[in-house]
């Protein structure tokens, strides 16, 4: 056993930070960590290091002291220009307002070297890392090795893993997305702007990469048949650049679904989901933020499986595997993305009915 995984003496933390940037769904799924630690230390400054685009999804977690922004935007912009002085400055200027919250136990959730630098820069004497990669081990005190890919089909089964290796406790082990009352009513005026106070379904059909969507006419149908079954129309989720697509997809569904790709902050758009009959979802932050609000959703996956047990009997995962899945970020099938056309309206549509809480 290296010196990185030999756990050594573990004096009860005082000042605790957690550390994941990034994805918004990744950090959906490390989010029961923060009640874990809380449980485990509820006399214990607890901090969370995200960079700014996930950071909100924290803001308002009540086991949380602090959210700290980590500028990694900036930090890859200087790398990528090769400003290798002026990099070199930030990270300078970092050390010492990260040192200065003087932890004493910090862990990587992530673990890459992107997110071991600033367990590394904090100072604390404590640096635990989960199946930590990239050499980012040289930066820690103790590693904890990834669970088998056996054992991952739970939702965010890897921070449990943690935390029952780290003695923590896993009662209610459950994802929390928390927003505040500017976000609910943010979301109650654009639900009354769009005529949608009788109910909705969520649809959330968009990520950064194509081989994870749904066929775009299939949305348009889904939104027009659940507006003939039940008489509710869709509300269609995403970000600024889902903007154009969001609108080609209200349009084809002929009035059944209005779109608000790019209207709404992240908080607001968890406010709309925490309103809606049901969510339906590709492999996306905000689908996962629907099994976090308990919301009944179903989530369509195909060249990333995840999770397939969703540790709630109210949301399920379709995925129909192929032999060349989960492909991941290396699709071979020439752009068809076969996983996600196999997946049909007629089927969505009998999972969702059969959901508890979602069903007509």
């Amino acid at each position: 056993m290296s010196r990185a995984e030999r756990p050594g003496p573990r004096p009860v933390p005082e000042r605790v930070l957690l550390v994941r940037l990034s994805a918004i769904g990744d950090v959906i799924f490390a989010s029961p960590l923060a009640a874990a630690f809380r449980r485990a230390y509820p006399h214990a400054y607890l901090a969370w290091l995200a960079e700014p685009g996930c950071a909100p999804l924290l803001r308002h977690h009540p086991d949380l002291d602090a959210v700290i922004e980590w500028p990694g935007p900036t930090l890859r912009r200087l790398w990528r220009e090769r400003r290798l002085p002026a990099l070199a400055a930030e990270l300078r200027r970092l050390r010492p307002e990260l040192r200065g919250y003087r932890f004493d136990l910090a862990v990587d959730l992530q673990g890459l070297l992107k997110s071991a630098l600033p367990v590394r820069l904090c100072g604390a004497p404590q640096r635990i890392g989960l199946g930590s990669r990239e050499g980012s081990r040289f930066l820690l005190t103790r590693v904890v090795p990834r669970e088998p890919p056996a054992a991952r089909a739970r939702i965010g089964s890897e921070y449990l893993h943690l935390a029952r290796t780290l003695g923590l406790p896993v009662a209610d082990f459950a994802m929390a997305v928390h927003f505040a009352a500017g976000d609910a009513s943010a979301a109650e005026a654009l639900v009354a702007e769009a005529g949608l106070g009788r109910g909705f379904f969520a649809l959330c059909p968009f990520t950064t990469r194509p081989q994870k969507h749904w066929l775009a006419p299939r949305w348009a149908e889904l939104a027009a048949r659940l507006r003939a079954d039940t008489g509710l129309r869709a509300v269609l989720l995403g970000g600024p650049d889902d903007v154009d697509a969001g609108a080609d997809i209200a349009a084809a569904s002929a009035g059944a679904a209005v779109s608000l790709a790019g209207r709404t902050s992240l908080l607001a758009a968890a406010a709309v989901i925490d309103r809606s009959r049901a969510v339906v979802a590709v492999d996306t932050g905000l689908g996962h933020m629907g099994i976090a609000r308990r919301r009944p959703t179903l989530l369509l996956f195909g060249s990333t499986l995840p999770y397939t047990d969703t540790g709630r009997a109210d949301a399920r995962v379709l995925h129909h595997p192929r032999a060349c899945s989960p492909c991941r970020r290396r699709p071979t099938c020439d752009g068809r993305f076969d996983c996600m056309r196999d997946i049909t309206v007629d089927e969505v549509l009998a999972a969702l009915r059969a959901l508890p809480g979602a069903g007509w």
